[in-house]
């Protein structure tokens, strides 16, 4: 009989998860079924934001609905844990999106929050490039870009540059999204925004995953395909 093994997602999700630990970041979790205030009244995002839509979330009959984030265990966190905060959410997301070889409904995400007093971009920064240089090395080439995103001011992607093992040409790969948490968020965690600031980030292990195991169609990994299973 075969013995069984980790999935490559579940394996890949676990190695950046140890990396944020041994950061000093601890793992916090919460509920993949929520309510529409923790997901998104909360981190700032307006009634009439595209991604509250039923063509991009999926809603429940009671009102509830399938997280589109981990983000909406940020609340959950600065209500547990006093300041200095340091968590890292790892779980699984759901956005109503039609399908193709990058994107599926369902899919893993990493949130990092760090909270307390006088936190700065450059805090930021600095904690960004440690996790870039654990995640890929060293010699890393990065670059971040301004973006807009509601729960955070200001906000930035983050891109690095890649060889395309099909072709060996260099390019800009997008990798997490970050910024200095809105006081707005800060204020409904029952945060004073004049004494405390933060940073959060965001990132998908299933791309990298893809990357590493040069997996091209995002698909395979929900198909529960054993002769694809069996290659990891």
């Amino acid at each position: 009989m075969k013995s069984g093994h980790l999935h490559p997602s579940t394996r890949i999700l676990r190695e950046l998860v140890s990396y944020f630990e041994e950061l000093g970041f601890e793992v916090f979790e919460g509920p993949e079924v929520d309510d529409e205030w923790h997901n998104f009244d909360a981190l700032n995002v307006a009634a009439d934001h595209p991604a509250r839509d039923e063509q991009d979330t999926f809603y429940l009959k009671d009102g509830r609905l399938l997280r589109t984030h981990t983000s909406n265990c940020q609340i959950r966190a600065a209500k547990e844990i006093k300041p200095p905060i340091k968590v890292v959410i790892p779980g699984k997301c759901y956005r109503n999106e039609a399908t193709d070889e990058t994107h599926e409904t369902t899919f893993f995400q990493i949130e990092g929050l760090y909270i307390d007093k006088n936190v700065k971009v450059g805090n930021l920064f600095w904690a960004l490039e440690m996790i870039l240089k654990k995640l890929y090395g060293e010699k890393v080439e990065y670059r971040m870009r301004p973006h807009h995103y509601p729960f955070v001011e200001p906000g930035f992607d983050v891109d690095i540059k890649r060889k395309l093992a099909s072709s060996g040409v260099e390019r800009w790969m997008e990798v997490l999204g970050s910024g200095m948490v809105h006081p707005t968020v800060l204020k409904n965690m029952g945060l004073d925004p004049e004494v405390y600031s933060g940073f959060a980030f965001g990132l998908g292990p299933d791309r990298m995953m893809m990357q590493r195991y040069g997996i091209k169609d995002i698909r395979q990994l929900w198909q529960s395909d054993l002769r694809f299973l069996r290659q990891f």
